[in-house]
């Protein structure tokens, strides 16, 4: 687990020269981080979905090897356990809106608008 952390900080480190470094060209410099903002709310769904379903299995799992074990409390367990996908669900569904706000709302979006109407 420490390799993994260690590795997604340089990664972090590395790519954030990257993306600081600027040219001379507002335009430029306002698609690079358009481009950035997409590729990273593709990271960020794929990491919440992927994450997500692991979640969703093992709760999912649990709960039906609690109802094998006591047949009487797959009530409870079946209720509890919607709950719980609903709550994991909705994590997904944050992670959507971000991704969402990364892409519509953020104010270099309108400037790309911008700078399409001056290429015209």
């Amino acid at each position: 687990m420490k390799k993994i952390g260690i590795l997604t900080t340089l990664l972090v480190l590395g790519l954030s020269a990257v993306a600081m470094a600027a040219d001379g060209d507002p335009k430029s410099s306002a698609l690079q981080f358009f481009i950035y903002s997409a590729v990273a709310a593709g990271f960020g769904i794929a990491i919440a979905a992927f994450g997500c379903g692991i979640g969703q299995g093992m709760a999912v799992r649990g709960a039906v090897e609690g109802i094998a074990r006591n047949p009487e409390s797959s009530g409870k367990v079946t209720v509890t356990m919607l709950i719980g996908l609903a709550m994991i669900e909705s994590l997904s569904i944050y992670a959507l809106v971000i991704a969402l706000i990364l892409i519509y709302a953020n104010p270099i979006s309108s400037a790309m608008g911008a700078f399409a109407g001056l290429a015209k």
